[in-house]
């Protein structure tokens, strides 16, 4: 088992991640064995049954996400669909074939942009490391796979042969160069950079080959127009739900970022509904409800018993006839899980494009305690002020201030590459991209399918949209924590303090993982880093009374 060394969201009885840099997971089923050996998740039956296991302490709580997931994965027809995480984009290629069988143009281009800008933002990490047309999506995909198995594992060897014989590539520095290259539409120049780079990139090397590989796929299709074709093949292509959930697993094991958010949301949560008989949750960005097995336990353990639980789960819908089907599943999860701990339940699925939501569709009932919940970054996914008059994120967030809630939590990706400048946008997702593959480089092993998979999957889809796509083609839009505090308090918001006693509990996970993850406090947010750069914040806010007079 040493060879297989990882470990879980804090309890002490879990094995512990190293820290330094070794090989785990060597099998990619390895995460799920273990919740089940170690942890295994008790199937009562429909009458809520419980077991000696269901005893609740601290640490299962803190690996109760992992085996919720763990029963997720035991469900048979995860093989014929694709991921929830990736319905979005998957719903704006439908969209766009629609509009174009109706012969609608697509939103036009933005203009050439003006000479690169200095970076909006930066942190000392960042400045640390200054140092063909219109093809069919099948024919992209297609391209794509063969661009990823064209740098076999022999090849990444032969690599490290001709650097250890003196050789120094500096990838990122070439990555910059070629689009700098691209920016002046100097295209032969990229061209050359372009083949220079997949000389010395590889999705089996170590993290800046990694990064350099997908970097180099989002350039190429930038190049060659066709950005969005790629993307959306990447997308649609038949990933397996159940392969695409192991890999989120392994990252969760081996990262505490979700554990941090979930943590301190869930102890807010249950702090304040201390005494409540019904407590209201607006998720959105519901996705699989990974977020709410911990607090429904919490809630369970209550003096006096639990409170009647009510969560609206709102996400993105899905394409074709059925568009609510995903986020009704969960739902139905949820419901099976409250069963189990007799926590009283009611469940209302909203799967529609979020600036159509009612405040009406809510049924809010002012003798609950409303708490609307956003820590899933899907807010990253509206459009703003830079590509549509109406300003998606802050009608969302209007909609979020009509609801009164007793308590908004709020967590983002922390991200400055929402810029329509490319340059400028490529710089700063090159400074992102390069602490998360140093982060994975340096807590699972190269080898890993899983950590493969998610590296494809989820930080290469990114990568693709936010370099090769432009205009409402570029969905991937996050914003510095900084920025999102100016615009909540714009949108009539009043900032909460951070609870002491939960960020402590926070900081406690944190000394179990590696000893580069850090959480730090800057005024109401929690912000979550690797190495000095920020990669994620929390904070939470109520409504300014102001507004509400």
């Amino acid at each position: 088992m040493d060879s297989a060394r990882g470990k879980f969201s804090g309890p002490k009885s879990a094995l512990k991640l190293y820290h330094e840099s070794v090989s785990i997971y060597s099998d990619h089923n390895v995460v799920e064995r273990f919740v089940e050996d170690s942890h295994p998740y008790n199937s009562a039956t429909d009458s809520g049954a419980r077991s000696e296991e269901d005893s609740t302490d601290d640490s299962q709580l803190s690996t109760a996400m992992l085996k919720y997931m763990g029963k997720i994965l035991m469900e048979d027809e995860l093989e014929d669909r694709n991921c929830m995480f990736q319905d979005r984009v998957a719903l704006l290629a439908a969209e766009k074939s629609f509009y174009d069988v109706l012969g609608d143009p697509s939103p036009p281009p933005p203009p050439p942009p003006p000479p690169p800008n200095p970076p909006l933002y930066s942190n000392a990490a960042a400045n640390d490391r200054k140092r063909r047309k219109n093809q069919h999506p099948d024919e992209a995909s297609k391209i794509q796979e063969e661009q990823s198995k064209g740098c076999n594992k022999s090849e990444t060897r032969g690599i490290k042969k001709k650097r250890n014989k003196g050789e120094v590539v500096d990838l990122r520095a070439l990555l910059t160069q070629c689009a700098q290259a691209m920016a002046a539409y100097n295209h032969r120049a990229a061209n050359d950079i372009l083949k220079l780079i997949r000389l010395h990139s590889s999705p089996f090397g170590d993290g800046s080959q990694r990064l350099a590989h997908f970097f180099a796929n989002g350039l190429e299709a930038r190049l060659a127009g066709t950005g969005l074709q790629i993307h959306t093949a990447l997308t649609t292509k038949k990933t397996s739900e159940g392969d695409t959930i192991k890999a989120y697993q392994l990252y969760v094991s081996a990262c505490p970022f979700k554990n941090m958010s979930n943590t301190y949301a869930n102890g807010v949560i249950a702090k304040l509904a201390v005494g409540a008989t019904s407590l209201h949750i607006i998720d959105f960005g519901v996705l699989y409800g990974f977020q709410w097995p911990c607090l429904i336990q919490l809630l369970s353990l209550r003096p006096g018993g639990p409170p009647k639980l009510r969560i609206t789960g709102i996400d993105f819908p899905q394409p074709g006839f059925r568009p609510a089907e995903r986020v009704e599943e969960t739902g139905r999860r949820l419901a099976s899980y409250c069963k189990r701990f007799n926590v009283p339940f009611q469940y209302k699925a909203i799967a529609q494009r979020w600036d159509t939501i009612e405040i009406e569709d809510m049924e809010i009932d002012k003798n609950e305690l409303i708490v609307v919940n956003s820590i899933n970054n899907r807010m990253e996914n509206l459009l703003d002020e830079t590509v549509t008059d109406k300003c998606l994120k802050d009608a969302v967030l209007e909609l979020i201030r009509r609801m009164n809630p007793d308590i908004f939590i709020h967590g983002i990706l922390n991200g400055n590459f929402n810029t329509p400048f490319f340059l400028t946008r490529f710089r700063e997702a090159l400074f992102h991209f390069d602490a998360l593959f140093d982060m994975l480089d340096a807590t699972v092993g190269r080898e890993n399918e899983g950590r493969m998979m998610f590296e494809r999957e989820m930080y290469g889809k990114d990568i693709m949209n936010i370099i090769a796509c432009e205009g409402s083609e570029r969905i991937e839009r996050p914003d510095i924590y900084k920025q999102w505090q100016g615009r909540n308090e714009r949108a009539g918001f009043r900032q909460v303090g951070l609870e002491e006693e939960i960020v402590m509990k926070v900081r406690s996970i944190v000394k179990e993982y590696h000893k580069d993850f850090a959480v730090e406090v800057d005024g109401g947010w929690m912000l979550h880093g690797w190495k000095g750069r920020v990669i994620y914040a929390i904070s939470c806010w109520k409504p300014s009374h102001l507004h509400l007079l």
